[in-house]
């Protein structure tokens, strides 16, 4: 479930990100990079707190980072590519 959360905030920030971009008038490939530079460091924090804290080896946790970077991190480039 946890997951699940995790990989909705991301697409909370999505909306957030490229919803400033459009009022701004800033190009959908720019709202990406700044996009998947700030759920990087905030996926990153997740495996961090899970292996420092929940317990969690690395082995363990990199296919979680995966998922939870790379579902929203996808569908942004998505959008970026479409909207461009």
């Amino acid at each position: 479930m946890h997951t699940v959360l995790v990989i909705l905030g991301g697409l909370v920030l999505l909306v957030i990100i490229y919803g400033i971009a459009f009022w701004r008038g800033t190009s959908p490939r720019r709202a990406f990079l700044v996009y998947a530079v700030l759920w990087a460091v905030a996926a990153a924090t997740n495996l961090w707190v899970g292996v420092t804290h929940a317990g969690y080896s690395v082995a363990e946790e990199l296919p979680i980072f995966a998922m939870i970077f790379g579902v929203p991190c996808l569908l942004a480039w998505f959008l970026a590519r479409r909207l461009a």
